[in-house]
């Protein structure tokens, strides 16, 4: 017997899937603790071979990601699970104890993001309603590796002058300044670095 759904409920697909045996090598090697050997795609670098040390699966919103300790560049990543081919766990190779998570400063971090409705809005009063602010103003608390998926995910606009215009632009970050230093923060609209920045992930 066929049940009815009590309410109709759409939602948009994944546009992409990551292969279920890498994501199992992956978090195998997260909850043994060990390091992970893999073939990586790069959009900038093309194909490598890479030790990876993981200790965390993140959702963009977008896609999947692993945070590890690349050996190769010696720092923490993010590496896109679909990029990822050939997982081999490395059981029995130690991790030294600049490589564990506790090392990883943009993991470690929290910043406090202060988001208000965007100035050019007509109506900040709907935005309030949307996504539930006190006072006119939505604080948010996440890890700096992080804030830029968030801030891009969600079209906030991080220009210190709140210069980006559309409709796609609700929210503005109030506290730019909280950006500095947060490699992620490439990723976030209108973000002016003050100084070069290499993005931690170059398959997205």
């Amino acid at each position: 017997m066929r049940l009815k759904a009590w309410v109709a409920s759409e939602s948009p697909s994944r546009l992409t899937h990551p292969d279920l045996d890498v994501l199992a090598s992956v978090t195998r090697a997260i909850h043994q603790e060990c390091p992970l050997g893999i073939e990586y795609h790069s959009i900038s670098s093309g194909l490598s071979d890479r030790e990876i040390v993981p200790f965390a699966l993140i959702d963009n919103g977008l896609r999947w990601h692993v945070r590890a300790f690349d050996r190769k560049s010696q720092e923490f990543r993010d590496f896109v699970i679909t990029c990822i081919k050939q997982p081999m766990v490395l059981k029995g190779m130690p991790v030294a104890p600049h490589e564990v998570s506790d090392q990883d400063i943009q993991w470690t971090r929290i910043l406090e993001l202060d988001l208000v409705p965007h100035p050019d809005q007509p109506h900040p009063e709907i935005s309030e309603m949307d996504y539930g602010m006190e006072r006119g103003m939505l604080k948010m608390k996440l890890r700096a590796a992080m804030a830029g998926y968030i801030l891009r995910k969600w079209s906030v606009d991080c220009s210190p002058t709140h210069k980006l215009n559309g409709p796609e632009h609700r929210l503005w970050l109030r506290n730019h300044l909280v950006l500095y230093g947060v490699r992620s923060a490439v990723l976030a609209p209108g973000y002016e670095s003050r100084e070069p920045v290499e993005p931690e992930q170059d398959c997205d």
